[in-house]
């Protein structure tokens, strides 16, 4: 693990580390992996056997005068449109070491909505 001098990412950056030791994409069922800066979010759906991007989306690309809430059920929606068009049904939530409200918690419910199971 790197030095990270910020204690708010030192911290995330452990809570991380221990949800990805015991999460892990396969064929059957991949990781679906969330990322969060200050001003976006954005998932995706990776084998972790092949090391592959299997759908991927970003609330940079979802349009519209919406909040970031809505935004993030949106992306959601759309990446579970893309992965069920990937004949993917089921995925394994890998929240990448965020608090499991707000925005990870609407992208989650959009992609459940969507037709996602986890």
């Amino acid at each position: 693990m790197k030095k990270i001098r910020n204690p708010k990412e030192a911290k995330r950056s452990r809570r991380q580390a221990r949800i990805r030791s015991k999460v892990s994409g396969t064929d059957e069922r991949p990781r679906l992996s969330v990322f969060k800066s200050n001003k976006y979010i954005s998932a995706q759906i990776i084998n972790d056997l092949t090391g592959a991007t299997l759908v991927s989306g970003s609330t940079l690309k979802v349009t519209g005068k919406q909040t970031e809430l809505e935004k993030a059920k949106a992306l959601g929606l759309e990446l579970a449109k893309n992965a069920i068009a990937n004949k993917i049904t089921k995925v394994v939530f890998d929240r990448g070491g965020y608090i499991y409200t707000g925005k990870v918690q609407a992208l989650a419910e959009g992609a459940r909505e969507g037709g996602l199971s986890f």
